[in-house]
C-alpha cells in the first residue's frame, strides 16, 4: 500500500504525499500496533534520507526496494557516550589509503530494526570536533566488520528488534557518502524534523486507541449498580483525556504542515509538537488504564500494552527536555515573538 515510501519522491517508487497526509496514515497504524507503525516511521525517514541525497545511481540503487518494503533501513546515530548530544558522536570514518572510500570504525547503540534490516544510514566524523566535522553514509547492513548485538529486552516496542552496532573498520565505498562531507549533522537535524512529527503523531494515534478502549469499558463496567460511565468523576476523566489529545493532534498537523510549506520557524513546532504530544499520549494511556482499573495491568488488555509502549516516545528523536531546549533557543532569538505566534 505504499507505507515504507510514504514522502519519498513518486519517481524513485514512493508516494510523495505530504508529511501531514503521511501523519493521519502513521497515526492509524499506530492506533493497531504503536511498535510496528514506529519503525515504519524510522524506516521511512531512512528511505527518504537516502533519496534526498544520495548520488542519483545510489538512489536508484536503494531506494525503489525500500519504498517497496522489499529491503529494510535503520538510522544509526545515537552511540552510547551521545545521545543527546549528537554533535559529539565519535564514530570515525577515515579516508582509505588508495582515497578512493572510507574505513568506518565505531558503535551505536539504541537502533531499531538492527540486524534484521539490509541498509543503515549512519553518521560518523569526517573532520574534526563538533557538528561541522560529521558526515552521512549509505553502509549496505552485511559488510565485513559490522558487528550485531544482542536483542535488547525492552519495555515496549517490542514488535521491532533494537540491538547496538559496532563498525570494526568496515570498508565503505565513497559513493557511499550521502552528499558532501561536513553536512551529515544537517542531514540528521532535518531528518529528526520530520522524525519528531512521526513520533508525535504515533503517540497520538495509540492515546485514540486507549481512549477509545477506556470510553468502551466504562460504557460496559458495572459498579454501585450502575455503568462506570455514569460516574462524574469518570466522565470529567475522560473529558479531559479528549481534550487533551485534540490539542495534541492539532499541534502535530500544524508542524507538519511547517514542515511541508518550508517555514523558517518548522523545527520550533516540531520540537513543541513532539512535547507536547507524547507527553499528552502517555497521559492519556496511563488515564485510560486507570479507566479499566485492576484489568488495565493484565496482558489480556489492551492498555498494558499502550502504555508500555507510549512511554518511550518521550525519549527517543531526541528527549522532552531537548525539545524545551530547541523551543527556547527559538524563544529567545530576536523577533521570534513576531513568529512563534
Amino acid at each position: 500500500m505504499g507505507f515504507c515510501g510514504l514522502y519519498t519522491p513518486e519517481a524513485l517508487g514512493g508516494l510523495g504525499v505530504s508529511r501531514l497526509d503521511a501523519a493521519l496514515v502513521f497515526e492509524e497504524l499506530a492506533a493497531g500496533c504503536t511498535s510496528t507503525a514506529a519503525y515504519l516511521t524510522i524506516h521511512n525517514m531512512v528511505t527518504w534520507m537516502i533519496a534526498s541525497w544520495a548520488r542519483p545511481e545510489v538512489a536508484r540503487e536503494w531506494v525503489p526496494a525500500l519504498a517497496a518494503g522489499e529491503k529494510l533501513g535503520s538510522y544509526c546515530l545515537t552511540e552510547p557516550g551521545a545521545g543527546s548530544d549528537a554533535a559529539s558522536l565519535a564514530t570515525r570514518a577515515e579516508r582509505d589509503g588508495d582515497g578512493d572510500g572510507y574505513v568506518l570504525n565505531g558503535s551505536k547503540m539504541f537502533i531499531s530494526g538492527a540486524g534484521s534490516t539490509d541498509v543503515l544510514v549512519v553518521m560518523a566524523r569526517t573532520g574534526g570536533t563538533g557538528a561541522r566535522g560529521i558526515s552521512a553514509f549509505l553502509v549496505p547492513a552485511d559488510l565485513p566488520g559490522i558487528q550485531y548485538g544482542k536483542k535488547e529486552r525492552k519495555m515496549g516496542w517490542n514488535s521491532q528488534p533494537t540491538r547496538a552496532i559496532t563498525f570494526d573498520n568496515v570498508n565503505v565505498p565513497a559513493a557511499c557518502l550521502l552528499g558532501e562531507e561536513g553536512q551529515g549533522f544537517t542531514f540528521a537535524m532535518k531528518g529528526l524534523d520530520g522524525g519528531r512529527i512521526n513520533i508525535a503523531t504515533c503517540a497520538v494515534g495509540t492515546a485514540q486507541a486507549a481512549l477509545d478502549a477506556a470510553v468502551r469499558y466504562a460504557g460496559e463496567r458495572r459498579q454501585f449498580g450502575q455503568p462506570l460511565a455514569e460516574f462524574q468523576t469518570v466522565q470529567f476523566r475522560l473529558a479531559d483525556m479528549l481534550t487533551e489529545l485534540i490539542a495534541a493532534r492539532q499541534m502535530v498537523h500544524l508542524a507538519a504542515w511547517k514542515l511541508d510549506t518550508g517555514s523558517p520557524d518548522a523545527s520550533a513546532y516540531c520540537a513543541m509538537a513532539k512535547r507536547l504530544a507524547t507527553d499528552t499520549g502517555f497521559r492519556v494511556a496511563n488515564e485510560a488504564l486507570q479507566v479499566f482499573g485492576g484489568y488495565g495491568y493484565l496482558k489480556d488488555f489492551p492498555l498494558e500494552r499502550h502504555v508500555r509502549d507510549a512511554r518511550v516516545h518521550q525519549i527517543l528523536e531526541g528527549t522532552n527536555e531537548i525539545m524545551r531546549v530547541i523551543v527556547a533557543r527559538h524563544l529567545l532569538k530576536d523577533g521570534a515573538l513576531e513568529t512563534l505566534r
